[in-house]
């Protein structure tokens, strides 16, 4: 079991005075199989009166506006959560029951539809139909097709955008978390898997001193339905374990931004963004 303190800061500066901003951020944990939330907290300068929900898909939300001239909105979410390792259990359903399965919930039936970041080119859906065509298991095959997925990506930051589609990283061969798990979502749903964009924190150091305080960012992963919902880190060809902490899900990355919305008065706009993961315990 892990104790983590994660703080995340971002915001914009402007290029001079906003007169109004609307935004929604996506940035606190939930408890959930695996972790507990002990505390979490979100501070947003200039203050602002919020409005906090769970929307559809499960992520909390802080909705808030600001209607007094400002240059710069920040946000700084501070949570503390225990993550414990996940159980994964060897579910060997066949693609017969899979396909039966998926259809008896709405939460299955939206994970199977491609979206425009997801929807991949014809060699990752080649790639993915092969594995599928020779494995009995569809539990099986989702982890072999994530990390066949993962092993033909290198992880290079600046090389995509945040608006970037699978075809598009594919088409580098590099980029990020983001980029490399709507590649595997969109190879899974070619074969039928549901599967389920996750947005949240990883610990980059396994072997981290309690008190000490690691440079993060925010990271994503796939979960996959076979029976259960299964997580996997494509990205660093893991599974889920005690040093991930899930924020958000969705259907691509559209659904669980960290940090969105409109404004008006000045042009254009810097983003920032600082995470810091410390272990407690």
């Amino acid at each position: 079991m892990n104790r983590l303190r994660i703080k995340h800061s971002t915001g914009f500066h402007y290029g001079g005075d906003v007169t109004a901003s609307y935004n929604e951020a996506r940035m606190l944990p939930v408890s959930a199989d695996g972790q507990l939330v002990l505390y979490s907290h979100v501070e947003i300068l200039p203050i602002s009166s919020q409005h906090n929900y769970v929307d559809y898909w499960g992520s909390r939300v802080s909705s808030f506006e600001i209607l007094t001239p400002h240059k710069e909105l920040s946000l700084t979410a501070t949570s503390l959560v225990e993550v414990r390792p996940r159980i994964h259990t060897a579910d060997k359903l066949s693609w017969d029951v899979l396909t039966d399965l998926a259809e008896t919930a709405t939460s299955y039936i939206e994970q199977t539809k491609q979206t425009r970041r997801t929807d991949p080119p014809e060699d990752v859906i080649a790639i993915a139909r092969e594995i599928a065509g020779r494995t009995a298991s569809p539990c099986d095959a989702a982890l072999e097709i994530c990390t066949a997925i993962g092993d033909a990506m290198q992880y290079m930051a600046g090389v995509t955008a945040v608006t970037s589609t699978a075809k598009e990283a594919w088409a580098e061969r590099k980029g990020v978390c983001q980029d490399i798990t709507h590649l595997a979502l969109g190879a899974l749903r070619a074969v039928g898997i549901p599967a389920r964009y996750v947005s949240g924190y990883l610990h980059p150091k396994p072997d981290a001193a309690i008190g000490e305080t690691i440079a993060g960012e925010s990271h994503a992963w796939v979960e996959w339905f076979c029976g259960e919902w299964r997580g996997f880190d494509p990205t660093n060809l893991i599974d889920i374990g005690d040093r991930h902490v899930t924020v958000g899900r969705g259907r691509d990355y559209n659904d669980v931004p960290p940090l969105r919305g409109v404004y008006a008065g000045a042009h254009g706009s810097t983003l920032f963004v600082k995470v810091e993961i410390t272990k407690e315990a």
